[in-house]
């Protein structure tokens, strides 16, 4: 697995976007102001904003009141995999529930699944999809 991505799961995002990108001056590579989802280069890393709610609704969460959720969980470590279903097999195999089965999120461009390590942070490993 590579470590490609360190995703922050916010509650005001158009305020973090700006943040990022004005006050700091990361330069952004994916997303805007009004996307609820935005890649920022960060040296050798992607440092991502996700709306909070959008995260518990790729996991399931979203019928919990948000400050009590599970999901409220304030990052994400993202893994980018050759084959989300064959590490799926082999994690599940050592003993990971997954909190997602491999599922195509077409609108994210990617194959995705989701565990938590003992501790409880949010991980995803994913795989590009072909959109040909």
């Amino acid at each position: 697995m590579k470590l490609t991505h360190t995703r922050l799961l916010v509650k005001k995002y158009q305020e973090c976007f700006s943040f990022y990108k004005n006050v700091l001056g990361f330069k952004c590579d994916w997303g805007d102001e009004n996307s609820s989802y935005a890649d920022f280069e960060a040296g050798n890393t992607t440092l991502a904003l996700f709306d909070r709610t959008e995260m518990s609704h790729a996991i399931g969460t979203e019928n919990l009141p948000i400050e009590s959720r599970p999901s409220l969980d304030k990052v994400s470590l993202i893994f980018n995999v050759e084959s989300v279903d064959e590490m799926y097999s082999s994690l599940r195999d050592k003993g990971i529930e997954f909190i997602t089965e491999p599922t195509d999120k077409k609108g994210w461009g990617i194959r995705v699944a989701h565990f938590r390590d003992p501790d409880g942070t949010l991980i995803e490993i994913y795989e590009p999809l072909n959109l040909k």
